[in-house]
């Protein structure tokens, strides 16, 4: 699995007018607290328990202001995921998708997921050897139908959605995903978890990750610790 940040939210001078930069913030993270500071026109932060960054956004989550942390987004594009993936994923309502379309793209060249917890546990090897089987005769099949298909007349559009039917949700697929803030830390809390599927807590751990550099302060109140 790969979980590359594509982008992320920047500020303006402008913003950095509205109020007073403190060096070393990231920028989602100031933007944060600016909108926050605009509710109640406390610019000049004078409360001394609050007035650095990352206090502030430490009381922000302590009192469940959150709706502050949807100004900002980060834009991932995740690779070398599944199609079981996508679908618990996509259960996430406040975010963006862009997903490998199986109507267009030839399925034939994709790979098999395997499960991570399959992967990782020696005494199950026989397992993927039989997934991997299973795969190639899927894709076999696959091949066939988009084959009969065209000669029958039909456009390639056609056989790819038809052929589509037999790849099973270990199917490997691409995503491109936008999220604010806010959002990403409901899909972390969701996701990042020991009771959580393996593959979409790896994905939540490594957008973790991401956050930790981008918007620093706004996930501090998350442990690195699936289990907690």
């Amino acid at each position: 699995m790969k979980v590359d940040l594509l982008a992320f939210t920047a500020i303006t001078p402008t913003a950095l007018e509205v109020l007073e930069y403190q060096r070393g913030t990231a920028a989602a993270d100031h933007l944060a607290e600016l909108g926050g500071r605009e509710c109640y026109q406390s610019f000049h932060r004078p409360n001394p328990k609050t007035s650095d960054n990352e206090d502030y956004l430490k009381h922000i989550l302590e009192i469940d202001h959150t709706s502050i942390m949807e100004h900002s987004s980060a834009t991932f594009r995740l690779t070398e995921v599944s199609r079981n993936l996508l679908v618990e994923l996509t259960r996430h309502r406040h975010l963006s998708f862009s997903v490998q379309s199986q109507r267009y793209v030839d399925e034939s060249y994709g790979k098999m997921i395997i499960p991570p917890d399959i992967m990782g546990d020696a005494s199950l090897s026989g397992l993927v050897e039989k997934i991997d089987h299973f795969h190639q005769d899927a894709k076999i099949l696959y091949d066939e139908i988009v084959d009969t298909m065209m000669k029958e007349g039909y456009k390639r559009k056609q056989a790819r959605q038809a052929a589509r039917a037999v790849l099973t949700g270990g199917h490997e697929t691409r995503i491109v995903v936008t999220g604010n803030i806010r959002a990403w830390r409901h899909v972390i809390h969701m996701r990042f978890s020991e009771h959580a599927d393996v593959e979409i807590c790896e994905m939540a751990k490594q957008i973790l990750g991401h956050l930790r550099v981008i918007a620093p302060n706004q996930v501090q109140d998350i442990s690195d610790d699936p289990r907690s």
